[in-house]
């Protein structure tokens, strides 16, 4: 009967529904026949033409912005083959088809939580099989083995891209200062355990970790990756708060949870994203995450979002989005070590000569020499001293 009725439609009613599809955000046919285009050109790619075929494929923008499209409607039949095929990419090897498909993961996290927040989870299915393959490669090496991330917390005293000691104040080297030198405090991350599906208490574990290798690969990120992350960062933050209807965001109107670890993911993105181009919608995200954190009283985002803010500069930085992609510093330059008027060898030397042409003069003279010793042997002494705490010191 549905056939029968679909059959007798008149010829201008796909049409018109097509025009309709398309101010909501949808598909045209031209943008479908892409889709298309290239979930069979992969299938009959021969092994010899992987790498070039991974190189070129970023920079179809087309083609990009038509799979967003796709992945932005859970109802759209070309969903499922689409995130079968983004996963073969991340599990090829190939390290371009690998970044290919991380570009897309924020857009497939939002999609993911605004459709279990509306408890419609079969919607989800092929984005969750998808978030969950790509979890489960990340999480153990080539061999099968699970994967030890390790951190190592960076020091005060030793300088960085970031800061330089001697602006930080005096940091007098004290006997237990030098026995904790060399100790550095390192923090690990796993091993993951592997999920066969995402459930209510895992959720997070796992979307998190994704953030982080999503993170970890922020600057082969293209602009419209970066607009993405900032976009969903807003909408996670404020959907089911007053200030949604501030931001005039339709659609998802139900609270969606976070946890205080994946706020924090977010904020290393939105952070990356202030110095490459996308200074108002990092904004726009980093103020939406301190009002989410606040309402939360989640005390590590606050944290990182306001030393973010106190951070950043004034205006928007002046860099182009095809510009190299940098954090700015300014380094101090270190003062001296040595003053013009520290006593050297030579100087000592000198000092020595001297006293040797008057050891001939008189008992006086001899006793005033005598003291000269005495002196010039503290000299010395002061000098080894100093060249042991020159060594201490460069050691450091």
């Amino acid at each position: 009967m549905g056939s029968l009725i679909e059959n007798t439609r008149p010829a201008a009613a796909p049409l018109f529904r097509l025009k309709v599809y398309n101010k909501c955000g949808r598909m045209f046919t031209s943008e479908k026949g892409v889709v298309e285009e290239w979930l069979s050109e992969f299938k009959t790619l021969p092994e010899t033409s992987l790498k070039s075929y991974a190189t070129n494929l970023k920079d179809k923008s087309s083609l990009v912005s038509s799979l967003y499209k796709v992945i932005q409607e859970p109802q759209s039949e070309l969903l499922e083959p689409v995130c079968h095929q983004l996963f073969e990419f991340y599990r090829s090897g190939e390290e371009q088809l690998l970044r290919f498909t991380l570009q897309f993961l924020p857009e497939l996290i939002w999609c993911y939580l605004a459709v279990s927040a509306s408890r419609n989870v079969h919607s989800s299915g092929c984005i969750e099989a998808l978030l969950l393959g790509v979890y489960n490669l990340e999480i153990v090496d080539k061999q099968g083995h699970s994967k030890v991330l390790s951190f190592t917390i960076p020091s005060l005293s030793k300088p960085s891209v970031y800061h330089e000691p001697s602006s930080i104040g005096s940091m007098a080297l004290t006997e237990s200062a030098l026995s904790q030198h060399g100790l550095s405090k390192v923090v690990y991350s796993g091993p993951h355990p592997q999920r066969e599906m995402l459930t209510a208490q895992n959720r997070f574990e796992v979307l998190t970790f994704l953030l982080l290798c999503y993170n970890a690969t922020l600057t082969y990120m293209p602009s419209v990756s970066l607009q993405s992350l900032c976009q969903i960062c807003s909408r996670i933050s404020v959907c089911g708060y007053p200030r949604q209807h501030v931001r005039k965001y339709k659609g998802v109107s139900s609270r969606i949870p976070v946890s205080s670890g994946f706020m924090v993911q977010m904020l290393t993105g939105i952070y990356f994203a202030f110095y490459n181009g996308e200074w108002d919608l990092a904004q726009k995200a980093l103020d939406d995450i301190i009002y989410r954190a606040q309402l939360e009283l989640y005390p590590e985002p606050l944290l990182v979002a306001n030393a973010i803010k106190a951070s950043l500069p004034h205006g928007p930085m002046k860099s182009s989005k095809e510009g190299t992609r940098c954090i700015q510093v300014e380094i101090t330059p270190t003062s001296s070590r040595i003053s013009r008027n520290a006593v050297t060898s030579m100087s000592i030397r000198g000092h020595r000569w001297k006293r040797h042409g008057r050891s001939k003069g008189s008992r006086q003279n001899r006793s005033s020499s005598d003291m000269e010793s005495v002196s010039c042997w503290n000299l010395q002494s002061r000098f080894k001293y100093d060249l042991s705490f020159e060594k201490i010191v460069f050691k450091i």
